[in-house]
């Protein structure tokens, strides 16, 4: 699957910062430390919709990382996925009459050019899960071999039980486990299986809906052995980040983790990340809801993708936290500011500004403090002004590379 293009970001003084992060499965702020080369896994888009705010936020927390790695001089491998046969793209098509093969190409380029005009790096590989069958079933093979499946009449589930380390992303009881996979595609009530929390792994052909002939049999995989299958089978065991939203931690993160620990060992993921749950209007933002406010439309509207980029960057990711247009509106004030301080010849130095800056999005993906170094750096310029013909131009660049925005 294409991915969309890469922008080269601007080169900056060296800058001797480790990241550190709040990771999931460790309850901790730890540091992420990769190699020199960084592997990174981030669950993408089922393409049944447009892109909202919420999921906006998502990829602009892992931007920020992607982005501090690289000005850090380290080279990223960044994967991500498209769901691109679902039980939810495949009802939508069915409700608006439409092919579902045309809905998910349709979405797909919708999100690509919302992702463009929000400055967000591509990922390395963009993989979709319909070409990736193959390689799915041969995962599911792996495991019906280490004797981690059963059969409920025609579908292949996995066997939580066959995976020691299960439940150590989440740590959720096991009532918090039943309850939350059945609000999110599971099925616990299904008769036949040996734990209620068994995922479906491989599923077979349903009447009216696609399926693929495989080593398995025909059908079409699970959603949790599609990430584990792409992330293991291009960036390898042990990845260095596992990322997503936060209501992908249970049953999604914690699934792919166990079947990756039958088929490769454990860690899946040396760290997990998770962005926030985004509201609008006193409700999570959901497609469920109905109360979604879409990258695209506020284009359409002529809303400056930067200052969307600002609004996003100005919350943190440790919390939930709500939309709204006055955040907007102080995110498009911010813009201009900035701007208005960017395009003078000359300026405050902005040497120590670059490394506070830096030094915020180190730690714990501080970006409300890195708008505030930039907030007083624009402030400085329009109280006093500055002599330093350099200060503007490397100040522009750091927030590009960190930051994103132009």
């Amino acid at each position: 699957m294409r991915s969309w293009p890469s922008e080269t970001l601007p080169r900056l003084p060296d800058l001797d910062y480790e990241l550190t992060a709040f990771d999931t499965a460790t309850g901790t702020i730890k540091a992420l430390n990769p190699g020199s080369e960084a592997r990174m896994y981030v669950c993408g888009i089922t393409p049944y919709d447009a892109t909202h705010i919420g999921h906006a936020s998502t990829y602009l927390l892992f931007d920020t990382i992607h982005r501090f790695w690289r000005a850090t001089g380290r080279s990223v491998r960044y994967v991500q996925n498209v769901t691109d046969v679902d039980d939810p793209l495949l009802e939508r098509a069915a409700r608006d009459g439409v092919d579902w093969q045309q809905l998910a190409a349709f979405e797909i380029q919708r999100f690509r050019d919302d992702m463009v005009a929000l400055r967000v790096l591509p990922p390395t590989e963009l993989l979709g899960a319909v070409e990736t069958i193959d390689r799915a079933a041969a995962r599911v093979g792996q495991l019906r071999d280490a004797d981690a499946t059963y059969m409920v009449d025609d579908d292949v589930y996995f066997h939580v039980e066959s995976a020691a380390r299960f439940g150590s992303v989440s740590h959720l009881d096991e009532d918090a486990m039943r309850r939350l996979s059945e609000q999110r595609g599971g099925d616990p009530h299904r008769p036949g299986k040996r734990n209620v929390l068994d995922p479906l792994l491989w599923q077979a052909p349903r009447e009216g809906e696609p399926a693929w002939d495989s080593e398995v049999g025909p059908g079409r995989p699970g959603w949790h052995i599609e990430c584990a299958t792409i992330a293991l089978d291009t960036l390898g065991p042990a990845i260095d980040l596992q990322g997503g939203g936060r209501d992908l931690i249970f049953p999604h993160h914690e699934m792919s983790a166990a079947q990756a620990e039958v088929l490769e060992g454990w860690p899946f993921a040396r760290a997990y990340v998770h962005a926030p749950m985004v509201s609008f209007q006193g409700e999570k933002m959901s497609k469920s809801l109905g109360n979604l406010v879409f990258v695209s439309v506020l284009r359409e509207q002529g809303v400056d993708p930067m200052a969307i980029r600002l609004a996003l960057l100005s919350q943190s990711y440790r919390e939930d936290w709500p939309w709204s247009e006055q955040l907007l509106a102080d995110a498009q004030d911010r813009l201009a500011t900035w701007r208005a301080a960017l395009s003078q010849p000359t300026g405050p130095s902005a040497v120590n500004a670059v490394e506070q800056l830096a030094a915020a999005i180190a730690d714990d993906i501080n970006t409300p403090a890195a708008l505030a170094v930039v907030d007083g750096w624009a402030t400085e310029q329009r109280l006093r002004g500055g002599d330093d013909p350099g200060g503007p131009g490397l100040m522009s660049r750091a927030i590009d590379a960190l930051l994103g925005v132009v």
